[in-house]
């Protein structure tokens, strides 16, 4: 077999969503650096230009326009190293499956001495989870296309093309691909990062041909891109695996099978005078390391992207808040962090001592607000204006209401956005206060179940000791109350997280659930208030998502919802 060498880069950055200007620059820059070591080929992410997922803001005319213009100028500055870059194309045709045109697709541009060599256009739309691409563009008419460097064809594909049976992929290796580089902005979850590989390398081995997997970095509202790119060659071994959740820029170079077809393609191989560095992989993260460092971008990303100068978390010297805490000085630093500990009188007084050695561990400023008297002042203003007796869960409420009433005074004060710090496995039966201790800018905790909150608390904890130990044993407790604990209220947390996992995650029925060993009468009422509190869940803030089905865009059920199921 005749062969020849192509010397790839691959970028793995961020690219924020709608910063054109500042990603033509970034691709530029990257083009140039591609340029120094005598690249063939750079791959860039899905949609790297406009930042991936720009939603409705391709329904901007003036935004689409940009997109073209600076794609134009992006052109005209490259060299002889071909990029192969992610933006919005026109469409080939006008899809007419309703009601609504779409004129353009998620396309990527194939750059190369000054002009647009070639243009693919993804073929496979996803539109499930948190995926809406069906919404805006129109699909690609051409998954066979090929394009030709001198005489190797390389077949270039996006995202969701590559996990398509007999695809894309498929139809470029029967035409004659030697190769395929496969673009993405493929977000995380737990589950993804195995899956990626096993996909891409069974369909190596299958097509035996090399696979170079390129994905983006950052974070993005809800959603985490772990970067985690990759390179297999025709048997399905990893020859790199790239770091995940930071941004990498590789090089390397593959001997490609050359054929003997002439092509009217004119893209150009280079002589190639620099010898490349040898590339170590980087060590894979457990699901605990991987679920740290995504909760800690996502949150540094939100902030930064959004121009927030600091946060505000009010510390109850509990778990949720102490890991909260945690995460947001290891994003920030803790000079970017305020820590608000407000006691009641059902706080004892080491809730108190345990927030304020956090904040003393962590390097935070921490402000210390009672809350009693005007908790006290509420409780009578209410009285005055009621024929009976407050019930335990109004006053219960006033108490959480009055602290979400001071951070969120607090944040505009000090220009500190609040993030919240509620997990999962309240938000899924309410077990939280609306205009509470739900308030807040970013939800960090939201795909968070409270097992993993402790497993999280422990990995950090192992890394330094910053959490203090009687948080993370005491047993948990809202302190709304008297002697009050979660226990109260729900069943213990290992049973309740696995209801709500094989509910919310894999749509157990109720007698599917209740199956598994389950006593039904807990299976019920745990489903009857996860149907209840969907209109909690909908007001709460956008937080990092980690699991398969999280709260949010990833499960879109009806908050008026009169379906009643069958308890027989």
């Amino acid at each position: 077999m005749k062969t020849k060498t192509l010397r790839i880069s691959c970028a793995q950055l961020s690219f924020p969503v709608g910063a054109i200007q500042e990603n033509k620059e970034k691709i530029l820059n990257t083009l140039k650096e591609a340029e120094k070591v005598h690249s063939d080929i750079v791959l860039f992410p899905e949609l790297s230009l406009t930042g991936y997922p720009p939603e409705d803001l391709l329904l901007r005319e003036s935004f689409v326009g940009k997109n073209f213009a600076v794609m134009e100028e992006i052109a005209e500055f490259s060299g002889k190293t071909s990029g192969v870059i992610g933006f919005v194309d026109r469409s080939l045709r006008t899809q007419k499956s309703d009601n609504v045109d779409r004129n353009i697709t998620n396309a990527a541009a194939i750059v190369q001495n000054g002009d647009v060599k070639g243009i693919y256009h993804k073929c496979f739309l996803p539109n499930y989870s948190v995926f809406d691409e069906a919404r805006y563009f129109d699909k690609g008419l051409d998954p066979s296309a090929l394009f030709w460097y001198e005489n190797i064809a390389v077949g270039i594909n996006i995202c969701e093309d590559i996990w398509i049976e007999d695809g894309p992929a498929e139809e470029q290796v029967k035409k004659g691909a030697s190769i395929i580089l496969n673009i993405n902005a493929s977000p995380f979850d737990i589950n993804k990062i195995n899956q990626r590989k096993e996909k891409v390398k069974s369909k190596a081995q299958k097509l035996k041909v090399p696979i170079v997997y390129l994905n983006m970095v950052g974070g993005q509202d809800e959603l985490v891109f772990d970067g985690g790119s990759f390179v297999v060659d025709r048997d399905g071994k990893f020859l790199y695996l790239a770091p995940q959740f930071k941004e990498d820029f590789f090089t390397f170079d593959i001997d490609l099978e050359v054929k003997d077809i002439v092509s009217d393609t004119n893209l150009y191989v280079n002589e190639k005078n620099i010898k490349l560095e040898e590339l170590t992989n980087t060590t894979e993260m457990n699901k605990v390391e991987s679920m740290y460092a995504a909760l800690k971008l996502g949150l540094s990303d939100y902030v930064t992207k959004n121009k927030f100068n600091k946060v505000l978390i009010g510390l109850s010297g509990g778990i949720d808040s102490a890991l909260t805490a945690t995460i947001a000085c290891d994003a920030l630093s803790p000079e970017h962090v305020i820590g608000v500990a407000m006691p009641s009188k059902y706080n004892p007084e080491s809730s108190l001592d345990d927030a304020i050695q956090l904040a003393k561990n962590l390097g935070i400023e921490i402000k210390e607000i009672s809350i009693e008297e005007t908790v006290d002042n509420l409780r009578l203003l209410i009285s005055k204006n009621i024929d009976d007796d407050l019930k335990n869960v109004v006053d219960e409420n006033i108490q959480s209401r009055v602290r979400g009433n001071l951070l969120m005074a607090l944040s505009n004060q000090l220009d500190a956005m609040v993030v919240s710090t509620g997990n999962k496995s309240e938000m899924a039966v309410g077990y939280a206060t609306l205009y509470g201790d739900l308030v807040g800018g970013f939800a960090l905790l939201k795909d968070v179940y409270k097992a993993d909150v402790y497993n999280l608390a422990r990995y950090r904890n192992s890394i330094s000791e910053v959490i203090p130990q009687n948080t993370i044993d005491k047993e948990p407790s809202a302190e709304l109350s008297e002697n009050q604990f979660d226990s109260d209220s729900l069943p213990n947390y290992d049973t309740l997280d696995k209801i709500i996992k094989l509910y919310i995650e894999e749509d157990y029925s109720s007698e599917k659930i209740i199956s598994t060993g389950i006593d039904k009468d807990v299976v019920y009422d745990v489903l009857e208030k996860i149907d209840r509190n969907e209109y909690k869940r909908n007001q709460v803030a956008p937080g990092v998502k980690l699991t398969n089905r999280a709260f949010g865009k990833d499960r879109r059920m009806p908050i008026t919802n009169t379906y009643k199921r069958d308890k027989s």
